[in-house]
């Protein structure tokens, strides 16, 4: 399977599928149908017969795909029965709630140690993580084998923070910032801005109440 190729939607509406799979397979459903799976998440059939296939999965003719087998490749080809360390940087409020998410470890990412230019948090322990000064990134990384780093900085210091990652030699950042980072063309950017979603939410929200829709 060549993951590169794969269009982004349909990597972003894969989590969706196994998340629906995992809930037929704990029912103890053994065959679902493409049909029932674009009805639940509200997909055209044909698009989701055609991201599976980017897996090579096939569902039988009559009977539709075998549940267990299905969320076995779907949860392998994702990655999240391995576990891909990840440091931390920023470990405030946010930072701080992520670390202590055992849900993240559930999908493969171990966060393994945290990094924060407040000195008063070096030492700190968060869940069993501990929380080392940002100078020491660098030094740090090669032994805690991360090459993820989470991006949890408030907005201003989010290009400095991605900047001593990538020297560090991070290979991918998941941005928790409404910044738009800038680095090498080699290095993966997530981003996941909230407040990006927040702004969707109020306008959708506010559209509901216009007069204009009365």
């Amino acid at each position: 399977m060549t993951r590169d190729i794969i269009p982004g939607p349909t990597l972003e509406r894969l989590p969706w599928y196994l998340a629906y799979i995992s809930m037929l397979r704990a029912s103890k459903v053994e065959y679902v149908s493409s049909t029932s799976i674009a009805r639940e998440l509200n997909v055209d059939p044909s698009q989701t017969a055609k991201d599976l296939s980017y897996l090579k999965i096939k569902g039988r003719t009559r009977v539709g795909y075998e549940v267990a087998m299905l969320e076995q490749k779907l949860s392998a080809f994702l990655g999240f029965k391995r576990s891909h360390p990840a440091v931390m940087i920023g470990c405030g409020s946010l930072g701080s709630a992520l670390i202590a998410d055992r849900g993240l470890q559930n999908y493969g990412l171990h966060i393994v140690a945290g990094f924060d230019t407040d000195s008063s948090l070096a030492g700190k322990i968060i869940d069993g993580v501990e929380i080392y000064p940002m100078s020491r990134l660098e030094e740090l990384r090669p032994s805690l084998d991360a090459e993820i780093a989470v991006i949890a900085v408030p907005v201003e210091n989010a290009q400095n923070a991605a900047d001593h990652a990538v020297a560090a030699g991070i290979k991918a950042l998941w941005n928790f910032t409404p910044f738009r980072l800038r680095t090498r063309e080699d290095i993966v950017i997530q981003n996941t801005s909230f407040y990006s979603h927040l702004a969707v939410m109020y306008n959708r929200l506010a559209n509901l109440h216009s007069p204009l829709r009365r």
